[in-house]
């Protein structure tokens, strides 16, 4: 960040590299727990979600770009090793144990949602004193927001599908 640009600020750089740090950490945890779930999988659906769960890992990989760009901007240096990762990150990284796709996604579900309070905080950390990193925060947030609702859109159906069944047996 320019000289000028931290005088009009009007926040604690220092802090918003640290949280950014965060997000950074979470992004990579993210990018391998949708990669990985989606290579795993197993069950209804499978074939449908799996190409979204891998689009969705790009696209945190992604974020995780646009956050490593604005550290360097703000004069910070990005989390550099992968053991610190977990130690960074405030969303948890959940193994996928069991490969049932039901608990793949809730377990995605649940990193959207911590994502979703992460870029919240950055969002309103910055609005209207740093825009540069406003505006990465809520074009996150809004790729965040589409993933959950995609997530929960799909446990929507599997339920359907566990009623349909249901039905026919009776």
């Amino acid at each position: 960040m320019g000289s000028r640009a931290i005088e009009i600020a009007n926040l604690d750089v220092e802090k918003l590299i640290e949280i950014l740090n965060s997000a950074l950490a979470e992004e990579w945890l993210a990018y391998y727990q949708y990669w990985i779930g989606a290579r795993l999988m197993e069950g209804p659906m499978r074939s449908e979600v799996e190409p979204e769960l891998l689009l969705h890992a790009d696209q945190e990989l992604n974020h995780a770009v646009l956050v490593v760009g604005r550290i360097i901007q703000l004069g910070g240096t990005p989390v550099i090793d992968p053991k610190d990762w977990l130690k960074h990150a405030g969303c948890a990284y959940e193994a996928p144990s069991d490969p049932y796709i039901e608990e793949i996604l809730k377990q995605n579900l649940n990193g959207e949602r911590c994502a979703i309070s992460r870029y919240q905080q950055i969002a309103e950390m910055t609005n209207g004193k740093d825009y540069a990193t406003y505006q990465m925060a809520v074009t996150i947030l809004n790729e965040e927001l589409e993933h959950e609702e995609d997530i929960e859109a799909w446990l929507k159906d599997i339920e359907r599908l566990r009623d349909d069944i249901r039905k026919l047996r009776l």
